[in-house]
């Protein structure tokens, strides 16, 4: 969502770090962006409605040794220059992520003491907070720290004062926020970001800030203290990002570039199985032996694209581990009343290991007893990760495209080998069958570059899509969440509006919609269900739809004017789904090209969606 930069050095201009470090962000969606530096002459800001080419190119002539910068996905206020951070109060300039849950109350006190607001935003009572607060305290740690002390709900800020021009203030709550130290060279100096690749330009070395702490950022300095003011000490974590990782490269958008990397991210994630034939529950951390040897249930909490991983595990957990699953949308458990059973295992799946309703979904299943906790993320120093017992990282690598692809096929993967792992544990997978699921694991990566070659005759499928303003998917069993997502996928990019249903529900309702300007598309691999789902199809073409299916080489599909049938290379049993939704992908994306959407950003959506 919003992203924030933050820097001070003494020896260079920082605004081209900043401005590169709001480009680094922008996949995580914005409406708007701005800066405000010190240089001598108060704060200068600069803001636009729109991308940060267009910051940009209205800072130019801009420098400054100390500054924040901003992109702003709207909350509250529509989008527009009025409502971009930093927003400002005397002195004093703020950027804020997240949401200040009694900024009514705030807003209304501050009024009343004479301040004046400029914007519809939650965040400007947090600059005339801190202004007030200096009047009482003239140190801006000291009067950041009392301000934060009023503020409800989640925020990550950063804070400059034209008084005391070597200085930025950060500070976090529930949102995301890291450090960046830099001890020599042209970039010396202090850095903050909310995410690690805003830093990457000028530094692998970061801090994770812990929630409510507060940090100093001088040229030469830095000073971290806890929510009682306290002074405490961060590790210092040498990032395994690189720079060249969130380049775009020979690709077109970012999400083709994702797409074609699931082979790689997908060996990368099962590097820990090795060759060896045996899976140890240590993959899952040192206390997964003791704490998954007593689980009688499995819990999994997840939003979107993860939630459609979840719904996928589920079929394998309860059918080759033989233990009950409960796949829960974390925005909905955690407002009604559960049933708490200490012996279950709570799965929290996140890319980014932000997601703020996951977050808030695992802590209330923390609060009710639950302490079998396992974090499958891609982000290992994020708070999901940090929260959790046991933790499993995809290192699928950063994905930068809204739309989530290869972080969803290292999920699958993660869930498939805790599968394996909790099957094992209770008995229900042997020796062979062990040994024959991890082969068809290590040869995943391979099969999964073979489906790619496929992409040109989904281009072809993708532009006669392209025009049409509905789209229905059908799936049964394990490939059920498969067509969810594939629809999730469709409408996300190019934005037709595309629902999934089980094959079987058909007749029960959205058969209605069927006709010939309602394209169907079908997963259709060739597993025991596959007689059911042409029985569906039929039903389909009886109607006059039109329908695209994805099938397995030897699932006998007819083709005629009305049934298009594209066959994967191979068959892949129990990892099918994770074959299956690549073409998916490819659907969507090709057929937003052809509509001409924004495939990386598209309206109304973000990234790392750190607010309820």
């Amino acid at each position: 969502m919003c992203g924030i930069v933050a820097a001070v050095s003494p020896a260079a201009n920082i605004v081209p770090v900043l401005l590169e470090g709001l480009r680094k962000l922008e996949y995580r969606g914005y409406d708007s962006a701005g800066i405000a530096v010190l240089n001598g002459a108060g704060v200068q800001r600069v803001r636009t409605a729109g991308r940060v080419a267009e910051l940009a190119a209205a800072s130019k002539g801009v420098a400054a040794h100390a500054g924040i910068a901003h992109t702003r996905w709207a909350t509250h206020g529509a989008p527009s220059e009025r409502n971009a951070h930093p927003h400002v109060s005397g002195g004093i300039a703020v950027v804020h992520n997240g949401i200040i849950e009694n900024h009514e109350a705030l807003r209304s006190a501050l009024s009343a003491q004479g301040y004046v607001f400029t914007s519809d935003t939650d965040t400007e009572t947090i600059a005339h907070l801190v202004e007030a607060e200096l009047r009482a305290r003239p140190d801006l740690f000291d009067a950041v720290l009392a301000a934060t002390r009023q503020l409800v709900g989640a925020y990550a800020i950063a804070v400059i004062d034209e008084r005391q021009p070597g200085k930025v203030v950060v500070a976090r709550e529930g949102s995301p926020l890291l450090l960046g130290l830099v001890e020599d060279g042209a970039h010396a100096g202090h850095y903050a970001a909310s995410d690690a690749s805003a830093l990457l330009q000028v530094t692998r070395k970061l801090i994770y800030l812990e929630n409510g702490d507060i940090a100093e950022l001088t040229a030469d300095s830095l000073r971290i203290a806890d929510a009682s003011g306290a002074p405490v000490e961060r590790p210092v974590v040498v990032s395994q990002l690189s720079a060249d990782a969130v380049e775009l490269g020979q690709y077109r958008h970012y999400m083709q570039k994702e797409i074609f990397e699931q082979p790689e991210a997908l060996a990368n994630t099962l590097e820990l199985i090795g060759n060896g034939g045996r899976l140890q529950p240590g993959i899952f951390g040192a206390d997964a032996a003791d704490l998954l040897a007593g689980v009688r249930s499995v819990l999994i909490l997840a939003c979107g694209t993860s939630y459609h991983s979840g719904v996928t595990a589920r079929y394998w957990l309860e059918s080759l581990a033989g233990i009950p699953c409960t796949v829960e949308i974390a925005s909905e458990y955690r407002y009604r009343s559960s049933v708490a059973d200490p012996d279950q295992l709570v799965v929290a799946i996140s890319q980014s290991g932000e997601t703020a309703d996951t977050l808030a979904a695992l802590r209330h299943a923390k609060d009710l007893g639950h302490t079998r906790t396992l974090a499958i993320c891609n982000v290992p120093e994020s708070a999901i990760v940090r929260e959790c017992a046991l933790r499993f990282i995809t290192r699928a690598g950063p994905e930068i495209g809204v739309a989530s692809t290869k972080a969803f096929t290292t999920q699958l993967a993660a869930l498939f080998l805790l599968t394996l792992v909790v099957g094992k544990l209770r008995g229900r997978i042997d020796e062979q069958a062990e040994h024959d699921q991890l082969a068809r694991l290590r040869h995943l990566p391979v099969a999964v570059a073979r489906v790619l070659e496929l992409e040109p005759s989904i281009q072809a499928w993708a532009q006669n899509i392209a025009h049409r303003h509905h789209a229905l998917f059908l799936g049964r069993g394990r490939h059920w969440p498969i067509a969810l997502e594939g629809a999730l996928k469709l409408k996300e990019i190019s934005y037709i509006h595309a629902e999934a249903y089980a094959a079987g529900e058909l007749k029960h309702g959205p058969l209605a919609l069927v006709d010939r300007d309602m394209p169907v598309i079908a997963v259709a691999p060739n597993d025991s269900l596959l007689d059911k789902l042409k029985s569906n199809l039929k039903e389909v073409q009886a109607r006059g739809g039109e329908l695209y299916v994805f099938a397995d080489a030897d699932s006998h599909f007819p083709e005629t004017a009305q049934i298009h049938v594209l066959r994967l290379p191979e068959h892949y049993g129990d990892l099918s789904p994770i074959l299956h939704v690549v073409p998916l992908q490819l659907l969507a994306y090709h057929t937003a090209l052809a509509k001409g959407t924004d495939v990386d950003k598209p309206r109304n959506l973000a990234k790392s969606v750190t607010v309820e």
